[in-house]
């Protein structure tokens, strides 16, 4: 049977997961909103942010209690400062999906300047990489984890693509301006979204494997 502290600890993760999954929804909310020019379903996106929030604060004040009161140690402690970790780069990808949604009631004030190609491809492995990094979490699974750092070169590869392709709209005609700008935010912010879900794959090899690998090139990193 499961002591009172492992139950807590479950339900812990319980709580990372819900956060990961409202800030899933947030991500593609936000994107199909401009994809379809829905303006309402971008209001209703903004509207749910203070869910997060308020999910984001109950998270680190019950890693603050299970600390204080529990005294964990060794992987439960990194478990637990793990997921305070978590939570702050998942709200700070809830932060960047409302971005995305009020750039889309923006831009479905204008008249289209293209067809969404890139942008929602953009969308669909940034989300994957927050998925697949919550699930390795859940898991204790660092291969899985490793290979969410390998798809953040995708995400930043298509960044380029749609700002290079943006600013040629911008040098044939300047009315187009205000609108290419508009998306070069979004497609910065999707690239934003990856490198968050990037930070979160790195704690979730620390959590495993004890070894700290932010801000290591993956050479370096094979050396270890």
């Amino acid at each position: 049977m499961a002591t009172v502290f492992e139950k807590e600890l479950t339900d812990l993760k319980e709580k990372v997961l819900k956060l990961g999954s409202l800030v899933e929804k947030a991500i593609s909310d936000s994107i199909k909103s401009l994809v379809e020019r829905n303006s309402a379903l971008a209001a209703e996106t903004i509207d749910r942010d203070p869910i997060v929030n308020a999910l984001d604060v109950e998270i680190d004040e019950e890693c603050i209690r299970l600390i204080a009161l529990r005294q964990p140690r060794a992987g439960d402690l990194r478990l637990i400062t793990t997921a305070m970790k978590i939570t702050t780069d998942l709200e700070r990808i809830g932060d960047l999906a409302v971005d995305t949604a009020e750039r889309a009631l923006e831009l479905n004030e204008e008249p289209q300047l293209k067809p969404y190609i890139d942008i929602p491809r953009m969308a669909e492995i940034a989300q994957g990489m927050v998925r697949d990094a919550l699930d390795a979490f859940v898991k204790r699974d660092s291969a899985l984890a490793r290979d969410v750092l390998t798809r953040d070169d995708m995400v930043d590869n298509l960044n380029w693509q749609v700002f290079n392709e943006l600013l040629f709209f911008m040098i044939q005609d300047p009315r187009t301006v205000s609108r290419a700008v508009k998306i070069t935010y979004v497609s910065k912010y999707l690239e934003r979204i990856a490198d968050h879900a990037t930070n979160i794959a790195e704690m979730v090899v620390y959590l495993v494997e004890g070894k700290i690998i932010r801000h290591m090139a993956v050479s370096e990193e094979k050396k270890i």
